[in-house]
């Protein structure tokens, strides 16, 4: 790295309002919504649109005034309340709820709450609103202010991977955001390459050195970019160096292909890139960005104007925990992906962080499905945290099978 190049050691990624982690139920990740009580003035998708909402007052359709957001009729003193029930893109920890009720002024609701689930698979309106469905208040009803937004932290360790936001009694919200860690279900990577650097995955955005134009954190996201605005994009550097962008890996493991994608990016590409890697494990603290622990995965190589580059490694090189993807001199990269395979410890620590996560019903669902008698299921829950020594018998091969991704 150039000696003037800043060196953040920071691995905290912020996001809008000050909310740190990935937006959970961001629709880049897959999020949707599911279902609401009612919608007569505002559609419920509005809730996940990305971007602000934005509002032009005096435009009516036959539906009333047009909204940015979700809103619902007045209860007229109904008893009750709406609701709108989210999936979360990518299932996790959730740490933070952001109700926004921007340009809802004289129609946002007075109160709201927020439950979450965690259920297997893909689970209907019909299951998601059953009694069994095993929601867990992680907001208590709170009072809400209008046109703005509205913070909630929350602190419940478990994983989920949906969450049902009540509004009492009715109202408009422009949109909710749902931030928090990705603890992905490492049984999808098992046989498998993927996107190790994914957001979807677990991958995120750590540090840079710039982020005048656009932010980093866009590179590791799932999708394509559809315009130059959804990528990387750096000031122009006028002191001779370089920049740079920190990506922790979603779990340690060995990269066979890298892609670098400009696309977009026309007259203001990056001319060359550099890759660096570093293996310090899935849990421990990255090293600061002009640390001598960082190894060359992928030379100085230059590259083109709105192209997707791939670079096949011919053998998979050393295990990373992270890679550091170095710009020069500055300009535009719309994604990073490295393609390749977790390593089987990191797969085990990967497994234990997810079933541990679990909230009890999902996690005793997973273990009957995967075989484990009924008698055992209980005590394997009480167990929890589970540690890498695992018990014997039936009940140890059903969770080796879970949490390693094969036998012991």
């Amino acid at each position: 790295m150039n000696p003037t190049d800043p060196a953040p050691t920071s691995l905290e990624t912020t996001g809008a309002t000050g909310m740190t982690g990935v937006d959970l139920a961001s629709r880049w990740l897959g999020g949707g919504v599911v279902a609401a009580s009612d919608e007569s003035f505002g559609l419920k998708e509005n809730l996940l649109v990305p971007g602000p909402a934005d509002f032009v007052p005096g435009r009516y359709d036959h539906r009333g005034e047009i909204v940015d957001g979700w809103e619902t009729r007045r209860r007229r003193g109904e008893p009750g309340h709406d609701w709108a029930i989210i999936r979360l893109g990518a299932p996790g920890v959730i740490t933070c709820v952001d109700v926004d009720t921007s340009f809802f002024t004289g129609n946002y609701p007075p109160y709201c709450r927020v439950e979450a689930c965690g259920m297997e698979g893909y689970p209907g309106v019909d299951e998601l609103t059953s009694p069994d469905a095993g929601w867990a208040e992680i907001v208590p009803r709170s009072p809400l202010k209008g046109d703005g937004h509205n913070l909630f932290a929350v602190s419940d360790p478990r994983r989920f991977t949906h969450v049902r936001l009540s509004i009492d009694p009715d109202g408009g919200v422009a949109r909710l955001r749902v931030h928090g860690e990705v603890v992905p279900d490492p049984r999808h990577w098992d046989g498998l390459t993927f996107d190790l650097a994914g957001q979807d995955q677990g991958g995120l955005v750590v540090a840079s050195s710039d982020a005048f134009y656009t932010s980093a954190e866009l590179l590791n996201r799932p999708d394509r970019a559809r315009t130059m605005g959804e990528g990387w994009e750096t000031s122009r550097r006028r002191d001779g160096g370089h920049d740079f962008a920190v990506i922790r890996l979603a779990a340690t493991g060995r990269p066979r292909q890298i892609e670098i994608d400009t696309t977009h990016f026309k007259y203001n590409a990056s001319a060359e890139v550099e890759l660096y890697g570093c293996a310090p494990g899935d849990d421990a603290t990255l090293p600061g960005t002009d640390s001598p622990l960082w190894f060359p995965v992928l030379p100085r190589t230059r590259i083109r104007p709105d192209t997707r580059h791939l670079f096949t490694l011919r053998e998979p090189g050393e295990a990373l925990t992270a890679v550091r993807v170095d710009a020069f001199p500055d300009g535009g990269i719309s994604r990073v992906r490295l393609v390749g395979t977790v390593e089987p410890s990191a797969r085990l620590r990967a497994g234990l962080r997810w079933f541990n996560a679990l909230p009890e019903g999902q996690a005793a669902y997973c273990l009957a499905e995967a075989g484990m008698p009924a008698a055992d299921v209980a005590g394997v829950l009480a167990a929890r945290p589970l540690s890498a020594d695992l018990p014997g018998g039936i009940a140890g091969d059903v969770l080796a099978s879970l949490i390693t991704g094969g036998s012991r």
